[in-house]
């Protein structure tokens, strides 16, 4: 597959047909914010994949909706639901997939307008994911018809996809739709997950990630007689201050050759997700010696370390603890392992996309990885597709953050980018006749 010619009419008829369609694309994103599609618990999820899936219906594609059937999570009350549309080209292959999530993060406090009120104010949208990322649907679903629109038939397939859960690792996502074969190398060439970059940045992969638990266990006694009982506390307390003295300042000096941003992230780390122990805080107390407590943490690795010596690494050290403390018992359970990816910088879909936003904005892309993961894990290592990227509208910083907004002409800027990337990728020529 080679990067086919898009001429310059061709390319200036599809920058006008996306900046004629940016008002319906705008007004489409806006109802499409409105859906608080909250993770967790899954909420509003069939609603928000038939708003995808009605669009992509009306564009003219074959839709399927794809339940997370089999996984604990996909239950009655909050089903697990995604959404994918394909176009088929003049030729099945290539075939390029588009992917969003459309699942957001709790609202959390500090906003100063309403989260799901999708309101626009001096050039920017607001609302509770989209910028993460309900923006680069709108914008990736926008830009193929755009080429319709502007009587431009593309020769290769087009596939868009709405997934959910990835906010909580996407299991019930894009990796339910790999692992049963909507996505993977034998029907897919490239895949742009549409994920927030700043518009004019390209993410090639991501950090490792290992979740995992660690559960110390003592014995109960009166709180007024602790020296009868062994408190589970104390020793996760031994846990906490280990990591933090001494953990810490050793995987700060370890330094990845990745382009993660930011900068800081650079650098392998560890956090506390969470600790756990004892009575809970509302509600009468008892006087006890705490007999079980512990913690979840989250360590960032590098593609440069071994996941075995990462997960080692830690072993060691509780075993070090308790070599010096007899009374010292843990359980350690493994939560989540995802590991690194970052696709080859040289590859077709990498250069094409660059020369597209060189093209919309005068510049080479800056070539970056994220600091977290997102569904590239699985498309890499679950479909085994190699060529796959993430890029979209949308401040990576805005994130998650209260008042979150996306600049309109980012969304339509990127929109170009995606539409030019799928000519070049594809191939295109003018259209006659019906569809």
């Amino acid at each position: 597959m080679g990067e086919q010619a898009v001429t310059v009419n061709l390319q200036e008829a599809v920058f006008r047909s996306v900046e004629t369609l940016s008002d319906e694309m705008i007004s489409w994103l806006q109802e499409l914010v409105r859906i608080p599609t909250l993770n967790p618990p899954g909420e509003n999820y069939i609603a928000g994949a038939e708003f995808i899936g009605n669009k992509l219906r009306e564009f003219g594609y074959d839709t399927h909706y794809i339940p997370a059937e089999g996984l604990p999570e996909h239950t009655a009350q909050h089903p697990r639901v995604n959404v994918l549309g394909r176009i088929e080209g003049a030729t099945p292959r290539p075939t390029l997939h588009f992917n969003g999530h459309f699942d957001v993060v709790p609202v959390g406090e500090g906003w100063t307008v309403p989260p799901f009120g999708a309101l626009i104010r001096d050039g920017k949208l607001y609302g509770r994911g989209v910028s993460d990322q309900k923006a680069g649907i709108a914008a990736s679903i926008f830009a193929i018809e755009a080429i319709r629109r502007a009587g431009i038939r593309l020769h290769g397939s087009i596939e868009q996809s709405g997934s959910v859960d990835e906010e909580s690792g996407g299991f019930a996502g894009v990796a339910y739709m790999a692992r049963h074969g909507w996505i993977g190398k034998d029907k897919t060439d490239f895949v742009i997950i549409t994920e927030p970059s700043d518009v004019d940045r390209v993410c090639l992969g991501h950090r490792g990630v290992y979740w995992f638990k660690v559960t110390t266990h003592g014995r109960i006694a009166h709180g007024s007689m602790p020296h009868f009982g062994i408190s589970a506390i104390d020793q996760i307390g031994d846990v906490l201050n280990t990591i933090t003295h001494k953990l810490k300042p050793t995987l700060a000096t370890r330094k990845t050759a990745a382009p993660v941003q930011p900068p800081g992230s650079r650098y392998a780390s560890i956090n506390v997700n969470s600790v756990f122990g004892g009575q809970p805080e509302e509600g009468t107390q008892t006087p006890c010696v705490a007999h079980r407590s512990g913690a979840i943490f989250d360590r960032r690795f590098l593609a440069e370390e071994d996941f075995d010596q990462v997960r080692s690494e830690i072993l060691a050290m509780l075993e070090g603890l308790k070599a010096k403390n007899p009374d010292f018992k843990y359980s350690m359970e493994d939560l989540m392992i995802v590991h690194p990816v970052h696709t080859d910088e040289t590859c077709q879909l990498v250069t094409t996309i660059s020369d597209s936003i060189h093209t919309i904005f005068g510049r080479r892309p800056q070539l970056t990885a994220s600091p977290g993961t997102y569904d590239q894990k699985h498309v890499v290592r679950i479909g085994d597709v190699a060529q796959c990227v993430a890029y979209g509208p949308g401040i990576l910083n805005q994130a998650h953050l209260p008042d979150e907004y996306c600049l309109i002409e980012d969304v339509v800027n990127s929109a170009k980018v995606m539409a030019l990337t799928a000519m070049q990728l594809l191939g295109a020529s003018p259209f006659n006749g019906t569809r």
